[in-house]
């Protein structure tokens, strides 16, 4: 018979000659996929890694002049009283992480008013936006402000946080009887905090609207943020600054 004595094999040997190129094509396949910046899902399909997202903090909330308005007619009267006994470690120590993301509320309010895409921030410990420098525009006076390194003490100082309502006029207008983390609660309020122009806030000082006033362009907004403030904190208002707030208002 045809092959008698023929044992019959298990087929084809893979020589060394014909296993090369089947290695060298799975090891081409793999450097390829390694080079994508993508993961393997189970089943075979392919994700995108995840990657970081950059930092941010919330908007400060802004309302309506009618919203205004209503909380201006809600607000407790009381006279105007001096801020006696005020001081500033009675609101507790600059800039706490009340809001407990890593970073003191300076650098919060820096990154959130930069105007966008300027802020140049790095990591320093638990805080992903220590903020070094970047470019804001002043509410008040409307005036461009550019920083190139906010570790250096003269820029430090020439762009600061503003409490729209100050800590001594807070005091003066109920503060004075909560406790202590009531009052650092109120220090460290975002909504309640801007990046403005150092000379500028040191001008403003601890007066309120019926004393100071930003640009016209901005008084509709400062006295909506004001009123909300005094509002949400339960603080009064005498009658010659709720008389500046409505002027104010009527700007809207």
């Amino acid at each position: 018979m045809p092959g008698a004595g023929r044992r019959a094999g298990p087929g084809p040997r893979l020589t060394a000659r014909r296993l090369a190129p089947a290695v060298l094509l799975l090891l081409l396949a793999a450097g390829v996929a390694g080079c994508t910046g993508v993961a393997e899902k189970p089943g075979g399909d392919v994700a995108p890694l995840p990657r970081a997202e950059p930092p941010t903090v919330a908007p400060a909330p802004v309302g309506t002049a009618a919203e205004g308005r209503a909380l201006l007619a809600a607000l407790r009267m009381a006279p105007r009283r001096p801020p006696v006994g005020y001081v500033r470690d009675a609101f507790g120590p600059s800039w706490s992480d009340t809001d407990g993301n890593g970073c003191n509320q300076r650098d919060d309010v820096l990154l959130r008013d930069a105007v966008p895409g300027t802020a140049r921030y790095a990591r320093q410990g638990a805080c992903d936006h220590d903020v070094l420098a970047g470019t804001w525009t002043d509410p008040y006076t409307g005036r461009t402000l550019t920083f190139t390194d906010l570790k250096e003490p003269a820029q430090a100082q020439a762009i600061q946080i503003d409490h729209l309502v100050p800590l001594a006029e807070a005091w003066a207008s109920g503060a004075a009887r909560w406790s202590d983390t009531r009052r650092l609660g109120f220090a460290n309020d975002l909504s309640g905090l801007l990046a403005v122009d150092g000379p500028t806030n040191a001008g403003k000082g601890d007066d309120d609207p019926a004393a100071w006033r930003p640009r016209k362009g901005y008084q509709c907004t400062y006295a909506i943020r004001w009123v909300t403030t005094k509002y949400r904190w339960d603080l009064a208002v005498d009658r010659p600054e709720r008389r500046a707030l409505r002027e104010m208002l009527d700007r809207c």
